[in-house]
């Protein structure tokens, strides 16, 4: 007989580099409101997932969707003048 044994030393082991640096911190808190948006367009489509969508419903996931547009659109219109370190010349 074989045992299973499990492997969650070597999966949660803590190493000192593995905390978020401050430039992913700025980059996370860049991102949020996609993040928000995307979120709730996700809870707009899980409510309909057990029902045929109503009005009410279309025009919620459509509103959705519209926030995660125009969420994508300013972060892309941010981080258009900015260049990232280490790029082409």
């Amino acid at each position: 007989m074989q045992y299973i044994v499990t492997v969650q030393e070597a999966v949660t082991a803590f190493t000192p580099g593995l905390e978020p640096t401050a430039a992913e911190l700025d980059a996370i808190e860049a991102e949020m409101p996609v993040i928000s948006a995307e979120v709730e367009l996700l809870d707009a489509q899980i409510m309909t997932l057990d029902r045929l969508p109503n009005e009410l419903d279309a025009c919620r996931l459509r509103r959705a969707w519209h926030r995660v547009l125009a969420a994508h659109r300013d972060l892309a219109n941010r981080t258009a003048g900015t260049s990232l370190p280490g790029g082409a010349a």
